[in-house]
């Protein structure tokens, strides 16, 4: 069987994260990590979202000591089905609540891909956080989509902040302390979401984090044409110009300010098409976020769009995105 394939194309920066670039989509995926799977600031209190979830969990299996898979009917979602990965605290039955990392995946990839593809459960193993790593979409860009101004499913941000966000607090023992991290399309999931005021700290590695800039909109519609074939690419968030305001609804350039409160990393590196294209993102998000007075730590690299600098800058933001969440 062919190796999978690198879910990037190159020449084609996916706005709202949606990094599916051509020329990657060649190349083959890095070796997976996990073998076959047996049958903060004081001053941001998180809010829990409402109403409360009507999700339903429709299968659970705990894959080893640590990783509990997910399968979960979302109304949000047309009511399909949809996983999440669960990275488990040692001792996780012995106490009612845990501070909680969400971490987000990039475009093609899916819930699999931190554990498969990073060292985070070695990472995490003695920090006394949950990982919750839900399954984005190929292309959910971490937002409801537009679909002509009618709304209606996928609905990702719904099932995530509203259905997912208060199951686990019901029923698998997460707190109200947040954090999130994401890489590519999941670095301006994590921005997006943190502005919402859900999460205490909030990591952007190599994030589509200014989707209004100059040629960006048109790498919406290459991405999600090529990545998602059959996909009409207004659905997620309209034309650019007749949509504006939908458009930087979903822009965390646009929602620095909303950032205020929150302990923010930002980082992206310089070395191939899409990642220099990611750097200048990242850079006038971390630029708009200076001009608003609103503190973010940033690390500009020489390095590319893939795992190996996005598992580094995990390790670089963790500290930071514990200490937000008091998780040690």
């Amino acid at each position: 069987m062919a190796p999978r394939l690198r879910g990037c194309l190159v020449g084609a920066v996916v706005a709202g994260g949606l990094f599916l670039l051509g020329l990657a989509l060649l190349l083959p995926r890095g070796p997976q990590r996990e073998g076959p799977e047996p049958a903060a600031s004081a001053s941001v209190t998180p809010r829990s979202p409402s109403p409360p979830s009507a999700a339903e969990v429709v299968g659970e299996r705990r894959l080893d000591e640590r990783r509990l898979e997910l399968t979960i009917r979302s109304p949000a979602l047309g009511n399909e089905t949809t996983e999440v990965r669960l990275l488990l605290p040692r001792g996780w039955e012995s106490r009612r609540e845990w501070p909680v990392l969400w971490l987000l995946h990039g475009g093609l990839d899916d819930h699999t891909s931190w554990t498969a593809r990073t060292d985070v459960d070695a990472l995490t193993r003695d920090t006394g956080v949950m990982v919750v790593m839900p399954d984005g979409g190929k292309c959910g860009s971490y937002s409801d989509w537009w679909n002509g101004g009618d709304g209606g499913p996928p609905r990702w941000e719904t099932y995530h902040l509203r259905e997912l966000l208060p199951l686990l607090e019901a029923r698998y023992r997460a707190g109200p302390d947040r954090a999130v991290a994401g890489y590519s399309m999941g670095g301006q999931g994590a921005m997006l979401y943190a502005a919402k005021g859900l999460f205490k700290a909030a990591a952007s590695f190599s994030g589509a984090v200014n989707i209004t800039a100059p040629g960006v909109p048109q790498a919406v519609m290459a991405g999600t044409t090529v990545g998602c074939f059959g996909t009409d690419w207004k659905r997620i968030w309209g034309d650019p110009e007749a949509q504006r305001a939908v458009w930087r609804a979903h822009n965390p350039y646009d929602l620095a300010e909303k950032l205020k409160g929150v302990e923010l990393y930002v980082a992206a590196g310089e070395g191939d098409l899409v990642e220099d294209l990611a750097n200048r993102a990242a850079r006038s998000f971390a630029a708009r976020l200076d001009d608003l007075g609103v503190p973010v730590r940033t690390h500009f690299y020489r390095g590319g769009h893939n795992h190996t600098y996005w598992q580094r800058e995990l390790h670089r933001a963790y500290p930071m995105l514990v200490a937000a969440i008091g998780a040690r």
